[in-house]
């Protein structure tokens, strides 16, 4: 679904920058994060879906800052592509959406080397957008 598409169904709303709101996801996210830590390495699946949802939360936070609540997953690829031309990342995110929907919905089983694979590339990509809340897109 293309940014334009979002906006006309309503998934995505124009807001105003909400600078408590910013910081409380962000909160939020890093205890998730923490959380994830904590967990022993035997706990992978766990430890993707705490982040998978602290990702999420930099996300919104970041379209916060650009003045959207963004009211689907999906819809965050398109704000990463098509307004903030981050095209890597709305590739990097989208796959991490799909696994993370295949585990959850879908009952998807990954192994602890797949599971190391996606920790890693979601923690890169969180890495990435903590950059652009601080720094500008």
């Amino acid at each position: 679904m293309d940014w334009k598409e979002c906006l006309k169904r309503k998934i995505v709303k124009e807001s105003k920058k909400d600078i408590n709101l910013i910081t409380s996801t962000i909160e939020i996210a890093e205890i998730k994060i923490k959380a994830a830590e904590a967990l022993p390495k035997q706990l992978f699946i766990g430890k993707v879906t705490l982040l998978y949802d602290a990702l999420r939360g930099y996300l919104e936070a970041l379209a916060i800052k650009y003045n959207y609540k963004v009211y689907n997953h999906e819809c965050f690829s398109s704000f990463l592509r098509e307004v903030l031309n981050k095209f890597s990342e709305a590739e990097s995110f989208d796959k991490l959406r799909k696994i993370r929907n295949s585990i959850n919905y879908y009952g998807k089983k990954i192994n602890k080397k797949e599971g190391e694979e996606i920790i890693k590339e979601l923690t890169e990509l969180i890495n990435k957008i903590k950059t652009s809340i601080k720094y500008g897109k």
